[in-house]
């Protein structure tokens, strides 16, 4: 059996797509690990929906500050010049297009990049969140998940049969086994997990896979 990429590989692959001053928003799950792998150097201000600006990577063991966490409740460490506002203004920072990029975990992504990420039907519950705000108002939509759910379905699918959050929002996938931008013509197929293959990556997805003429191996 090919091995796949842990999450920590996940979120330093997609910290490689963060430019130097880029406006960030990471959401809950594997995203919330990218700010742990931003290239030294690189200045990346962390946004919140629940009002803070320009945060740090997660805290120190001894460090945590109970009033400075993530989306996913993990602490974080301060930083000189991190702002703290109301959550209206956040949003309104979402809505009036000041956000770069953000990260989403997702239930589903289809061939045309529509996602679906806030509910599971068979729980019939969900949560929205700001994930509809930022799949619309973000400049840059990021998907980073495993390959596959839990129930072993493929989540990179011709068409999402979840509730949508989205449509036609997402710009790239990072999973375990691949990086796929979602282009006029499809689902490029751009990098495979080492030991993938074009034919090993199509088994694992529902949609149908571009190979780019320089697909190659994921590199960090």
């Amino acid at each position: 059996m090919l091995d796949r990429l842990p999450r920590e590989v996940i979120a330093m692959r997609v910290a490689k797509e963060l430019k130097d001053g880029d406006v960030v928003n990471l959401g809950l799950g594997i995203p919330s690990l990218c700010s742990q792998y931003v290239s030294e150097g690189k200045t990346i201000l962390y946004h919140s929906e629940s009002g803070v600006l320009n945060y740090g990577p997660m805290a120190e063991q001894g460090e945590e500050d109970d009033d400075l966490i993530n989306a996913s409740g993990q602490f974080l460490e301060p930083t000189p010049g991190m702002s703290f506002f109301h959550s209206a203004d956040a949003f309104g920072m979402i809505r009036g297009g000041h956000i770069d990029v953000t990260v989403l975990g997702a239930l589903q992504v289809s061939k045309k990049g529509d996602l679906s990420n806030w509910m599971l039907p068979s729980r019939g519950i969900g949560n929205v969140g700001g994930a509809m705000d930022l799949a619309v108002g973000a400049k840059r939509v990021i998907v980073a998940m495993e390959h596959k759910g839990r129930d072993g379905e493929p989540k990179v699918v011709s068409e999402c049969s979840f509730p949508l959050t989205s449509p036609t929002c997402v710009s790239l996938i990072v999973t375990d086994i691949a990086v796929i931008s979602v282009e006029q013509e499809g689902l490029i197929l751009r990098e495979t997990a080492p030991g993938w293959g074009l034919e090993d990556v199509q088994n694992e997805t529902e949609a149908e896979l571009i190979p780019a003429n320089d697909l190659k191996e994921i590199s960090l």
